[in-house]
């Protein structure tokens, strides 16, 4: 890779990783309106790993995520206007306005789904990698399926890993280990030996664990395990090791209530991955040109959140619309 291809990395990774930080803080402050009513799972704190593994995926390239789906869909491209006005709920939304947070779509640039029920997107994003199977060469495609350490203690997580093992489905299982199924810690859900990437080994399949908190690092992994995906057709996983900042559903902070051990929080700040970005970028770019990077994006999340309030709530013949489709 050239100096100017590592820029040009490092530059997206920062626009990325700052856009969804910038979008979820701007949803945790204006959700005491109660304008928002549908629950709303942030990913402060777990940006690195939908940048760095989003960055190395083409358009055509599928993803689906759970119930904490917001970074995933921006990484990947999807609209941001339409991802702010399903929130609230209103007709201009990605699904319409009938769906709200955990079940964000843009099919235009590979966000297939959201679905907020635990593990769900592991079988169904089986499904959309076996499609790949059956199309010509030039229209193959990458799946992948983000989900908590908390979906591997599912059954259909196992049966979905033997199932791609032996159909040879192009997919990249990415677990986002934040250690905590709501207030549960691993430690009290899991033996203490127990490591998801040898479950996938012993499907004879490869599986890696890393930092989810260092964005290049999540770019450099997941670029190298994509790429021998699409070479070899074989599934392959990676266990990204982050953690989340606030509460488990809701924009609120919630160490006060002691399901965390005293100063882990803070410790977990303290790898900040959008500080990690940018004291690279301080080392590279002007602080006039990152500055104005920065009141770019500010500026399109303003109007995304104007846009939202501005639009219309669907109407009763929506929901009869949306009825008669499924019957």
């Amino acid at each position: 890779m050239t100096i100017m291809e590592k820029k040009t990395v490092l530059l997206d990774l920062f626009k990325k990783i700052y856009k969804i930080r910038k979008v979820e803080n701007k949803i945790a402050s204006l959700y005491t309106e109660w304008e928002m009513r549908c629950p709303v799972h942030l990913s402060i704190g777990q940006e690195a790993i939908a940048a760095g593994v989003c960055q190395n995926l083409k358009v055509n390239d599928k993803i689906i995520s759970s119930h904490r789906c917001h970074a995933h869909y921006l990484a990947k491209g999807g609209n941001l206007k339409k991802m702010i006005a399903e929130i609230y709920g209103k007709r201009t939304g990605c699904a319409d306005g009938l769906g709200g947070s955990m079940h964000l779509q843009d099919q235009s640039v590979g966000v297939m789904m959201s679905i907020p029920i635990v593990a769900s997107p592991i079988p169904i994003g089986a499904g959309i990698a076996l499609q790949s199977s059956f199309l010509k060469k030039s229209k193959k495609y990458l799946t992948v399926i983000f989900f908590g350490e908390g979906a591997t203690e599912e059954g259909i997580f196992h049966e979905t890993v033997n199932f791609a093992a032996l159909n040879n489905l192009p997919i990249l299982f990415v677990c986002e280990n934040n250690y905590y199924s709501v207030y549960t810690h691993l430690r009290d859900r899991q033996p203490k030996k127990r490591k998801v990437k040898e479950i996938f080994k012993a499907h004879g399949l490869k599986g890696f664990s890393a930092d989810g908190n260092d964005a290049l690092g999540v770019h450099r992994l997941s670029k190298k395990v994509i790429r021998e995906i699409k070479k070899t057709s074989r599934p392959s996983f990676i266990e990204f090791k982050t953690y989340r900042w606030l509460e488990h559903c809701g924009p609120f902070w919630d160490d006060n209530l002691k399901y965390r051990k005293d100063g882990e929080l803070n410790k977990w700040i303290k790898r900040c991955p959008l500080e990690k970005i940018k004291k690279r970028m301080n080392k590279i770019f002007s602080e006039d040109f990152i500055f104005n990077i920065e009141q770019s994006i500010d500026e399109e999340i303003f109007k995304a959140f104007e846009f939202a309030k501005l639009s219309k709530y669907p109407t009763k013949k929506d929901l009869i619309k949306f009825n008669n489709f499924y019957k």
